[in-house]
């Protein structure tokens, strides 16, 4: 397997209908937004979903959800002691951490544990998913049809049979990344894994239902994979991010379909890219 060798880019588009993406624990668990009314979803639950693939595709992750937990240890730093000793060097922990671990192979991790501090940098950044238009935040209070506790002397129900539940009526939420080549001799990752990246985003919801994201409430849309000719890149990742261009269709007035915008690649700008040897691949979801 050959370490990665060129730089490559990517933009992805996904849907939110009657789900709720990211729920903010400071705020009641409500679908986050920004100031102006624009849904976020953070990098860190996009990160959690891909490793979460990895693990569907039978790779060894480091970073595992206390649900999905494979091996037995219900920590990092049980996951982490069952491999290495305090004898051993922070070249040698991280040679074989990025070995073992496809996640931080990709996405770097601090280690904290037998008394060390060592941070290994990953080649592959996601930027925060935004939504192209700001968000309606449903809330719907909900009702317990069975008691949770029991009641108290001379009621029928107890005090816990109330609740609420919040969720985005529907957006389209755009995130972008990018894979650098220069982390990636450094942590050994390889186009094998830039593969992977690819085909977890593209599989992202897969395996991902629960009563804050029913079966069906988010879909990936589309990704462009930007593969550049060398290590360096044609451009900084952002000129090529804003390669994607997105509008809403004239006679819209709020979108509540991805039909209601039209987005694609800006073709003139593209162009001159291609003529130098970016190429780009356009993606399905599944």
């Amino acid at each position: 397997m050959s370490i990665l060798e060129n730089k490559i880019d990517f933009v992805m588009l996904f849907t939110v209908k009657n789900a709720n993406p990211n729920g903010d624990p400071l705020m009641g668990n409500m679908p986050r937004t920004d100031y102006e009314g624009y849904g976020e979803v953070s990098d860190v639950c996009i990160k959690r979903k891909i490793r979460n693939r990895m693990q569907d595709l039978d790779y060894n992750i480091f970073v595992q959800s206390q649900d999905r937990v494979e091996d037995g240890y219900k920590s990092l730093e049980a996951r982490f002691k069952a491999e290495f000793d305090k004898g051993q060097g922070d070249d040698v922990v991280a040679e074989k951490s990025c070995e073992k671990w496809i996640d931080v192979r990709s996405f770097g991790q601090v280690m904290t544990f037998q008394n060390r501090s060592l941070g290994i940098r990953g080649p592959v950044s996601i930027s925060i998913a935004k939504s192209l238009s700001p968000i309606d935040v449903i809330t719907m209070q909900i009702t317990r049809s069975v008691n949770g506790m029991e009641a108290e002397v001379g009621k029928t129900r107890s005090s816990d049979t109330m609740g609420s539940k919040h969720y985005v009526d529907f957006g389209v939420y755009k995130l972008s990344g990018s894979i650098n080549c220069y982390f990636a001799e450094k942590t050994g990752f390889t186009d094998d894994d830039g593969k992977i990246i690819k085909e977890s985003l593209r599989t992202l919801f897969e395996n991902d239902m629960s009563s804050a994201r029913p079966e069906g409430s988010m879909e990936v849309k589309k990704i462009y994979w930007f593969t550049h000719p060398n290590k360096l890149g044609l451009a900084s990742s952002s000129k090529i991010h804003d390669l994607v261009q997105v509008e809403i269709k004239p006679d819209i007035q709020k979108p509540t379909k991805y039909d209601d915008y039209i987005i694609g690649i800006d073709k003139e700008r593209y162009k001159e890219y291609e003529e130098k040897g970016l190429k780009v691949e356009e993606l399905e979801g599944k």
